[in-house]
């Protein structure tokens, strides 16, 4: 069985840059904080500058708190948009959608992605809680936008206690 070869997809009117693909975690068994820290450690060993994006400032303060108080052995270098030298953060947390100057977008609690800016990122990540029922129709919501736009989309669920691929469309297969 061949491995699956990802095929750039051209997003929106702008062609600088080809946005890979949008991976949708399906969280049933962890938080979006505990799915995330393993996200990040993966972007940061690509070399990738992260933004994480969420729709609410005293959730992106919580989680900056959470991050420091981390394990020593797994600091992951962070900051919010709202402190000095943000724009030198290796990973931003923030509520703006503007990606200028990252690799990745991870989007948290509902926030999603800009389509004519993914143009320029490498990866966008949508985790969403698949027992809320407002963001599991916007993930929908979401993959569906995405999709028909010719975007290349992989749906991750974790129901079985490991990462299952469970489906994908605009990813070409060998």
């Amino acid at each position: 069985m061949g491995r699956a070869r990802v095929e750039p997809v051209y997003c929106g009117s702008l062609r600088r840059h080809i946005l890979n693909e949008v991976y949708f975690y399906h969280l049933t068994r962890q938080t979006a904080d505990q799915a995330l820290v393993p996200l990040l450690g993966k972007c940061l060993s690509q070399k990738w500058r992260v933004q994480v994006q969420a729709t609410d400032q005293s959730y992106l303060d919580w989680l900056d708190e959470k991050l420091w108080l981390g394990a020593d052995d797994g600091f992951l270098p962070h900051g919010l948009d709202t402190a000095e030298h943000a724009d030198l953060q290796p990973i931003l947390l923030t509520i703006k959608p503007d990606t200028t100057g990252f690799d990745c977008q991870i989007c948290l609690n509902g926030a999603g992605p800009v389509q004519e800016q993914m143009a320029d990122l490498k990866r966008v990540c949508i985790l969403f809680n698949g027992n809320d029922p407002d963001e599991l129709a916007l993930a929908r919501q979401q993959w569906s936008e995405l999709v028909q736009a010719g975007v290349g989309a992989k749906y991750w669920s974790e129901e079985s206690g490991s990462w299952d691929l469970k489906a994908q469309k605009n990813i070409a297969v060998d």
